[in-house]
């Protein structure tokens, strides 16, 4: 019995030893393991880049690529002219409470690309005036040394001049807004829609929508940033919302508190990214 267990002690003791010399032989090669290691390696790399597909990864890059949305103060506005008709003059009114800076403002009632291209000794004219004294309202920009100019008008030139030809009288006062101000940028606002129920047969929501189509066109191919304002004020059928407006048993035109901050919530998120 004795020599039984010894026996099966030394067959134990070998094949340990004949185990540990075949598991050393594997790892004495180096090039063994690196291949090892490195087919593993890849492997898993693979199956990284397949579970993401190409859309994803066009996804990321674009996502990392987009600039991030600028939201400018009221100091922005500082050196800035806005020129218009009445909607803007209402406007003025409720920048007072400092919203846009110190921005100066040039705008008269029945005002528009037509008539602002008037001299200032024509009869009938509606130049703004500014300390007493009237302006065109390109030697008022100059006269202000604006660095931004902010153009609204059409309300007043659609239903007299129709479609086209205000847009050639839009043409002509900002290219000569742009000349005499050349060191200015130029922002040409929409127009603004109208309550529903006092469109007119030549001015309505629908010329309107064309006007602004083609001023645009005017805009892009000119260099000249465009505001889409009219954008914030519509309802679901594209006229004017009613909480907006100050005047629905008047002109459904003009703006109440509300629809001025909403302007000028728009600008501020706006023209920071121009």
């Amino acid at each position: 019995m004795k020599y039984i267990c010894v026996a099966l002690i030394v067959v134990t003791i070998c094949l340990a030893a004949f185990n540990g010399c075949d598991s050393n032989a594997v790892n004495d090669d180096p090039g063994n393991v690196t291949e090892s290691s490195t087919a593993s390696s890849n492997t898993n790399l693979n199956d990284n880049l397949s579970s993401e597909s190409p859309e994803s990864s066009r996804k990321n890059s674009d996502d990392s690529s987009e600039p991030e949305s600028v939201t400018v103060d009221a100091e922005w506005f500082d050196d800035a002219v806005f020129i218009g008709d009445s909607v803007t003059l209402k406007l003025s009114y409720y920048a007072d409470n400092g919203s846009l800076g110190k921005a100066e403002f040039l705008c008269q009632g029945s005002l528009g690309y037509g008539n602002a291209l008037w001299d200032l000794d024509a009869k009938g004219n509606v130049h703004p005036s500014y300390e007493g004294k009237k302006y065109t309202v390109d030697e008022g920009a100059k006269m202000l040394k604006a660095k931004k100019i902010f153009i609204m008008f059409g309300m007043n030139d659609i239903g007299l001049y129709g479609i086209d030809d205000s847009v050639k009288n839009m043409k002509k006062l900002t290219e000569r807004v742009a000349k005499k101000n050349p060191d200015a940028k130029i922002y040409i606002q929409s127009v603004t829609p109208m309550l529903e129920k006092k469109q007119l047969k030549d001015l309505n929501n629908k010329t309107i929508d064309s006007f602004n189509e083609k001023i645009k066109a005017v805009c892009d191919e000119n260099g000249y940033a465009y505001l889409d304002v009219a954008s914030i004020m519509k309802n679901e059928e594209g006229s004017l919302k009613s909480e907006y407006c100050s005047d629905p048993e008047a002109m459904g035109i003009h703006f109440s508190d509300d629809g001025c901050k909403q302007w000028v919530d728009y600008l501020k998120k706006t023209v920071g990214n121009m």
